[in-house]
Parts: C-alpha cells; sequence; structure tokens
C-alpha cells in the first residue's frame, strides 16, 4: 500500500543528496578498479623460459642459441 499523500517532487529534492552520494561511491570504485587493473599489469613479471626448451610437437629439444 502507497501513503495517499505523495508529494514526489518533495521526495526526489530530500534524496538528490544520497543519490549523489552513490554515485560519486560507484564512480570512485570504478576509478580504483581501472587503478588496480593497470597496476597489475605493469607490474606483472615477464614469464620466464625453463634452460632447456622442449618443442610439444616432437619432445625434442630446441637449440635457442
Amino acid at each position: 500500500m502507497s501513503a495517499p499523500d505523495t508529494n514526489t517532487e518533495r521526495q526526489k529534492r530530500r534524496h538528490r543528496p544520497a543519490l549523489m552520494g552513490i554515485g560519486t561511491a560507484g564512480a570512485v570504485a570504478v576509478v580504483l578498479l581501472a587503478g588496480l587493473l593497470v597496476y597489475v599489469t605493469v607490474t606483472a613479471d615477464a614469464p620466464e623460459g625453463a634452460e632447456t626448451q622442449i618443442d610439444g610437437r616432437t619432445g625434442a629439444v630446441v637449440d635457442t642459441d
């Protein structure tokens, strides 16, 4: 059941600060997530190969010199 006497314009005005806070928190979360993704990508180590490389198709040792 809804209230019989609601003023939607007044409700919009009263909820504006809360909605702006939710929007700001969402924007901050997106910026932090993007920063985390950039940080993880930049600081990641490149994959290192083994001393001896093996060809996966034949099983033979690959000469890397």
